[in-house]
């Protein structure tokens, strides 16, 4: 950060002379101004800008022929000189605010912070221009003291004019800076450095009384500049007092900026932390609007399980009600009959043409549900994995560490639901039924032998009253009932088949829904192995930055108990 190279120089230009930095447009007479502080015509003055980089003057005890300049690679140039002002200041001059070339502009911005005074050199002729306003409001971001210079004053016809002028550039000033504390001299730098070089030449010294007995030079003010920088070196006085706590005040104004700063960036690294944790949870919660969807889409394939089962379920019992009719004596009488070894007519059609083929339907929905399951959840979690390494590509590699253990978790499920259909015997479900239907029709004509089922069977079939009373002579009393029991037992052996039926369409339907969670604690297991290097980097870099923070909150406290002690220095 440039703040902390600005600090590092202002620490270490503590125990420096008093660093005055003059500012201004070119053509506004900086030169020309620095030039009667010296009492030298030491720099180039100009209507094109002749101050390209950064000057430094400073103070040496050699003649004026002896004068040497050295330039550093940053872009500065120091320039050595034997006027006495300069042995306890050090003067800055800079390129102008408005200088075409954007470096030149930059290197006096930059400068600025280093200041331990700014002397704002305004032209007369062109009082308070765009890039002066621009610059003051820049310049304040430092909160830098600044003293003002109208150069070129003697070019107003008379004190009306001046004061009319003055007043326009104080009250813009002040509403720019929001201060009332405004120093404004007026002065003709050119007179008063003329005024000085003749001075120095008629008596070989500088004659104080000539000076300030010039018309021009008493005029503009220029003693005063002068007089107001001389009290401001001398730590005896209030303006020397103030000067020490500008020193002073120089790298704690940067630091005040570095710390602000600062905490900008680490505010908005804790923002951009807070939103990538959210980012994290939000990708893991969003697994629960995922396991609606899929739960909401596994209905399809439960309802084709159900609605075939159910199918199957009506094609059997209606079987069974129009076959075990009194009417089919030659059924009744091969399940009767007929030895067990024997497999009935109906029970094949059951196993044949019924329950296996329904099965094999059944087994394809489940292969292909589970199938379509995993497709789903193993498409979702390459989804997540895109969507952190997109979003946090830093960490990919990282992570693509632990990515063969992780996809592991994608597995397939147990598939619960072919289990159950594979532990369902079409065989055996019809050897059962016809067990069932044995049972019934012995349990109700067993014990009536050939004749008496016979009879018994007459009493069913016969149509006409005289029949009946004919088939009722020759039956027996058992047969009679025997028959009347036949209709009850039947529908227990439908009763049986429906809860047959209904039992494994319930534990298809579990089955489906445990592999759908399955499905889904596997996806929310993966996210959650998956997400961790990423939500573990932000977490700490949160907490790093909240001790980061309180950090900064302590440097900014012992900061301003800094410029408390630095404001109550008073002369002794």
């Amino acid at each position: 950060m440039e703040e902390v190279s600005l600090l590092n120089d202002a620490v270490s230009q503590i125990d420096e002379p008093f660093l005055l930095v003059i500012v201004g447009e070119f053509n506004s007479g900086k030169s020309t101004v620095i030039n009667a502080l010296l009492g030298e015509r030491y720099l180039k003055e100009g209507v094109v800008p002749t101050t390209n980089e950064i000057t430094f003057l400073r103070y040496t005890d050699l003649d004026i022929e002896q004068q040497r300049c050295e330039r550093h690679p940053d872009g500065q140039y120091i320039c050595y000189l034997p006027a006495p002002i300069l042995k306890e200041m050090t003067i800055v001059d800079t390129p102008g605010t408005n200088v075409i070339l954007q470096r030149q502009q930059r290197l006096t911005e930059e400068f600025v912070p280093r200041a331990d005074l700014l002397l704002f050199v305004i032209s007369a002729d062109r009082p308070l221009t765009g890039s002066e306003i621009d610059f003051l409001r820049y310049s304040q971001q430092w909160k830098k003291k600044a003293i003002f210079v109208l150069n070129k004053a003697d070019i107003y016809q008379n004190n009306h004019e001046l004061e009319e002028a003055m007043s326009f550039i104080k009250d813009n000033i002040q509403r720019l800076l929001n201060t009332e504390d405004v120093i404004l001299y007026p002065v003709s730098a050119r007179s008063a450095l003329e005024a000085k070089l003749m001075a120095t030449s008629n008596v070989g010294r500088l004659d104080e009384e000539l000076s300030t007995s010039d018309s021009h030079y008493g005029a503009n003010s220029f003693f005063e500049l002068e007089n107001f920088l001389y009290s401001f070196l001398d730590g005896s006085t209030i303006p020397g007092m103030d000067r020490m706590r500008l020193k002073l005040e120089t790298p704690v104004a940067i630091a005040d900026r570095l710390i602000s700063a600062c905490e900008t960036l680490v505010t908005q690294d804790c923002r951009y932390a807070k939103q990538d944790l959210t980012a994290v949870k939000d990708i893991i919660n969003s697994i629960n609007d995922f396991a609606l969807n899929m739960e909401t889409e596994s209905f399809s394939w439960s309802r084709q399980t159900l609605s075939l089962i159910e199918t199957t379920k009506s094609r059997v019992i209606e079987l069974v009600e129009a076959n075990l009719q009194l009417s089919n004596f030659d059924i009744i009488a091969s399940y009767a009959f007929k030895g067990e070894k024997n497999a009935m007519p109906t029970t094949s059609s059951i196993q044949n043409d019924i329950i296996g083929p329904a099965v094999s339907a059944v087994q394809k929905i489940l292969e292909e549900y589970e199938s379509w399951l995993y497709s789903k959840y193993t498409q979702q979690g390459r989804l997540y994995k895109k969507s952190f390494e997109k979003r946090w590509p830093r960490l990919s590699h990282e992570s693509s560490q632990i990515n063969f253990e992780t996809n592991q978790l994608l597995k397939k499920v147990d598939q619960a639901g072919s289990q159950v259909i594979g532990n369902f015997s079409s065989s055996g479900v019809s050897k059962s039924f016809e067990q069932e239907v044995r049972e019934m029709i012995l349990g109700t004509f067993g014990q009536l032998g050939v004749a008496g089922l016979s009879a018994s069977l007459l009493t069913s079939v016969l149509q006409t009253t005289l029949e009946d009373l004919l088939a009722l002579g020759i039956c027996s009393a058992g047969g009679y009932l025997a028959i009347s029991n036949f209709p009850a037992r039947r529908q227990r052996v439908i009763d049986k088949v429906k809860i047959k039926a209904d039992t494994l369409a319930y534990e298809l339907e579990e089955a489906m829904k445990k592999d759908l969670t399955e499905a889904i604690a596997n996806l929310d297991t993966y996210v959650k192995v998956l997400s961790k290097p990423y939500q573990d980097e932000a977490q700490n870099r949160l907490n790093r930055l909240v001790e980061i923070q309180e950090e900064l909150s302590n440097v900014e406290k012992k900061l301003r108990t800094l410029q408390i002690e630095i404001q109550n220095l008073h002369v002794s």
